[in-house]
């Protein structure tokens, strides 16, 4: 595996939600410490108790979930505190708020309820998204647009001295980033969620339509940490 450098990392407090950047991160066994620790759940007959996500609420996309209370590796992953929430108006919120769940289903249109899981509620439980910039370039210059990493929810992004798409190759393998070792499971495959602007919601179903002729509808790699510890942007990857 060629060597790089971690150029971008993120986490995702609320599943569907909006994330925050990060300078630095601890991992253990549940993934990059308070990532989709909270969950929106939906109260519609038939659906009560499952997942809410951009599929059934495109708005959420609109919202965004940080943890200012414990920034970068500051946050312990077997104790995540409540996060922040901020509105599409602007509003913040705390996320034992009691008027929360009001405002969520005043502006989604549907009724929600909160929801902790200190395991992850990622889709593929307990994981990692790992994603290179040499991909992420290869798609923006074939598409001739920016394509920003939101889209995709990636945790750790890095830059190596690899072709696009190399890291569709690496399943089975492993991948060491400062304290972290992670077991390289399956490459990612996309539905239509990064097709959605971060911004302002609009679709753009010709990125997901190019993956599909290019790359088999796949960008990025599901990984799981085997050793636990803290990253920081610019650390290497042998």
């Amino acid at each position: 595996m060629a060597g790089g450098r971690l150029v971008g990392l993120a986490r995702w407090p609320v599943k569907s939600l909006g994330g925050e950047a990060l300078a630095a991160a601890r991992l253990d066994w549940r993934g990059l410490g308070g990532d989709r620790a909270y969950a929106l759940l939906d109260r519609r007959e038939g659906r009560d108790g499952r997942w809410l996500t951009v599929r059934q609420a495109p708005g959420m996309l609109a919202w965004s979930a940080a943890y200012p209370d414990a920034p970068d590796d500051r946050l312990d992953p077997a104790d995540p505190p409540p996060p922040t929430l901020r509105g599409p108006d602007g509003r913040v919120w705390g996320w034992d708020d009691p008027g929360l769940e009001r405002a969520l289903a005043d502006d989604l249109g549907l009724a929600v309820r909160r929801h902790r899981d200190l395991g992850g509620q990622q889709d593929l439980r307990a994981s990692v998204l790992v994603t290179t910039e040499a991909s992420r370039r290869a798609v923006a210059d074939a598409l001739g647009r920016p394509v920003e990493l939101r889209r995709f929810r990636t945790n750790l992004h890095l830059g190596l001295d690899a072709p696009p798409f190399a890291e569709q190759r690496w399943e089975g393998g492993r991948l060491q980033v400062g304290e972290v070792t992670l077991d390289l499971l399956n490459p990612c495959a996309r539905c239509v969620i990064p097709t959605r602007d971060p911004d302002d919601l609009s679709r753009w179903p010709e990125l997901l339509r190019w993956l599909h002729r290019r790359n088999g509808g796949l960008f990025g790699v599901n990984a799981r940490v085997v050793t636990a510890g803290r990253v920081r942007a610019g650390d290497r990857s042998p």
